[in-house]
């Protein structure tokens, strides 16, 4: 049997700066490492199912949660019911990821979120907005899958039940989230709209421009001056409430003050650098530093599993 120490799920070549960061921070710690790319995905899951290789830890950077039949789906799953510490467990993983099994949890625990209906894919072509329900939507307004990310199938301007199924043509889900469209203030010359990373106790804040989809550090005088230190009591809540390890999130501040969660847990944050797209990839600093926390993260996973053995 081969044995490794992390192996990390991965399918795009755009990300080589995060990847070399995480193997160099493997070789500093002495831990072996294989990157599971499409190439070797469907003969690392024979070796896997065969017992052949075995994965002390597994980074999972890419599994479509939605598909079953996904290769990368299957290696993380079998690899998690073969004792693998895996970042994150599967089933924690879907339940944060999904919006519409997560969104009532959030609202219990008091995090403000944008006022929200969630439909049923059963409801879709049948599914008449009441006025009490559109005058609290106001116009237009946002639906999205429960289950989807990178923006696929997320309609911005929608203004009826029209747009719902068509939403719901773009993806296929069970669940659909029609949300009221928030607006984020102004602070210096930037949307108050910011990307908040955390793995493992740390947290990396960025301002995330949602015109442009460029990104750029908060700084310490910024947290300070602008007082943005709910962003870092937020993230520490969604890790508590979720019990994901390694995630991002997105939240907007509205002119009233509010702290409003967008975009809920980002599961397989995309760590694509901003040395290789400076439009719209994530500053260099926070890529290494993230890589870092994550690997130090899976050798920790990795000795409390030996002492319990």
């Amino acid at each position: 049997m081969r044995n490794y120490d992390l192996v990390m799920t991965h399918k795009l070549d755009a990300d080589d700066f995060f990847i070399h960061c995480v193997q160099r921070h493997c070789a500093e710690r002495g831990l072996n490492f294989f990157l599971i790319e499409p190439l070797w995905a469907e003969q690392f899951l024979l070796k896997l199912r065969s017992r052949d290789v075995r994965a002390r830890a597994l980074l999972n950077l890419h599994s479509e949660h939605h598909q079953p039949e996904d290769v990368f789906h299957q290696i993380v799953n079998l690899a998690f019911e073969q004792g693998t510490q895996v970042i994150d467990p599967p089933d924690v993983a879907r339940a944060a990821f999904d919006k519409a099994r997560l969104h009532p949890r959030l609202i219990q625990a008091g995090l403000q979120l944008p006022h929200t209906l969630i439909v049923e894919r059963e409801r879709i072509e049948s599914f008449e907005f009441s006025a009490t329900e559109l005058e609290h939507l106001g116009s237009p307004f946002v639906v999205k899958p429960a289950m989807g990310y990178g923006k696929h199938g997320v309609i911005l301007n929608a203004t009826g039940p029209a747009d719902l199924r068509r939403c719901a043509s773009e993806w296929s889900d069970t669940h659909y989230l029609v949300q009221r469209l928030i607006t984020p203030r102004t602070l210096g010359n930037d949307p108050a709209y910011f990307r908040v990373f955390h793995a493992f106790g740390s947290i990396w804040t960025c301002w995330w421009n949602y015109f442009t989809d460029c990104y750029r550090i908060v700084t310490e005088s910024e947290m300070e001056s602008f007082h943005l230190a709910p962003l870092h009591q937020i993230s520490s809540r969604l890790a508590e409430i979720s019990g994901m390890r390694f995630f991002s999130t997105e939240v907007a501040i509205t002119d009233a003050g509010d702290y409003i969660l967008i975009d809920y847990v980002n599961d397989q944050c995309h760590m694509l650098a901003q040395s290789a797209n400076p439009r719209i990839g994530v500053p260099n600093a926070v890529v290494a530093a993230i890589a870092e926390r994550l690997v130090a993260g899976a050798q920790g996973l990795i000795q409390n599993a030996a002492s319990r053995t």
